[in-house]
């Protein structure tokens, strides 16, 4: 097993269940691409370990009984990649809506940490959970 897929592993086993361990697996200049987290009103780039630990934190307390399952991780050639298959689901707090997605996550690892993130998910699933409009729709 390479150190880009341990790494996405644990991020995903730990973001949600454990996040103070979450904490750790990431680099003080991690990036994290949420690349249609726009339609939903949120940025499209953290940066840095305060912004993710920040939209983290908020997730965490957005959700009830999350979980991941059907995890697939694939490596790249270059060890210090990989990509993840994974779907997940859980209760939005707010509105009491369930909330189900499936989730396509690239990882770049950097001195042993998670320094790269790119999350793709379907906004219109988030919007319905979270009842909110999406952004740009007329």
């Amino acid at each position: 097993m390479t150190i880009a897929c341990a790494l996405l592993q644990q991020h995903i086993q730990t973001l949600v269940d454990d996040n103070a361990q979450w904490q750790k697996l990431i680099a003080d200049d991690i990036v994290w691409e949420l690349t249609y987290a726009p339609s939903l009103g949120h940025p499209a780039r953290l940066s840095g370990r305060e912004e993710a630990v920040r939209h983290a934190t908020w997730f965490v307390g957005a959700v009830e009984n999350f979980r991941f399952f059907d995890l697939a991780v694939h490596a790249f050639a270059d060890p210090e990649g990989a990509v993840a298959e994974v779907k997940g689901e859980g209760l939005i707090k707010t509105t009491g809506r369930v909330y189900r997605q499936d989730y396509v996550v690239f990882l770049r690892a950097a001195r042993g940490k998670i320094a790269f993130l790119r999350e793709y998910f379907d906004p219109v699933r988030a919007a319905t959970a979270l009842d909110t409009p999406i952004l740009g729709l007329k």
